[in-house]
């Protein structure tokens, strides 16, 4: 079976090579984009953009999302015992940027409250997922860390933020 679509040779990884190539390839997944966010031990917020992010389960009610181990608040999240997951619309390109950013002055913008749990959640996000931290497991050089769900609010009418191929994208529907 021949498949004219492609005019490239394919790229390809195997272990031990560079991994440039194997961030190539997941780039061809689009996904959408997070901001993760809780409390640090004296109270102020601290959160980070995270596009590893997936349900896991509706009963129970799980997700996971994974942060880099290197990210600025990766190690305050293992921690935690509660985090919010704030799905970003198509309009908060900015605000990820920031977030995915080292020593940036992150909550300076956007509609920030805080949850009964006393985690930041993102008043326009499209969804905000309010977790307990359920499990967390070694994901090589990010976290996996799993969410049990106890609040879920979103917005059903705007667009998503998308990331693909290490750029941010919108979603046309026809």
């Amino acid at each position: 079976m021949t498949d004219n679509h492609h005019s490239l040779p394919a790229r390809t990884y195997h272990e031990g090579d560079d991994t440039r190539a194997l961030r190539d390839a997941f780039g061809c997944f689009a996904t959408g984009v997070t901001i993760v966010t809780t409390a640090a031990p004296d109270g102020s917020p601290v959160g980070l953009t995270v596009s590893s992010f997936a349900s896991v389960s509706l009963d129970p009610p799980l997700l996971l999302v994974c942060p880099a181990r290197n990210a600025g608040s990766a190690n305050l999240l293992e921690t935690a015992e509660s985090f919010a997951v704030n799905v970003l619309g198509s309009e908060d390109k900015d605000l990820s940027t920031r977030f995915a950013m080292k020593g940036a002055d992150r909550f300076v913008e956007g509609d920030w409250a805080t949850s009964e749990l006393g985690n930041p959640v993102l008043q326009r996000a499209l969804a905000t997922f309010e977790c307990r931290r359920h499990a967390i497991h070694d994901g090589g050089d990010h976290l996996v860390l799993i969410g049990r769900i106890l609040h879920a609010r979103y917005h059903s009418e705007d667009d998503p933020l998308l990331y693909y191929r290490s750029q941010y994208r919108g979603i046309h529907i026809d």
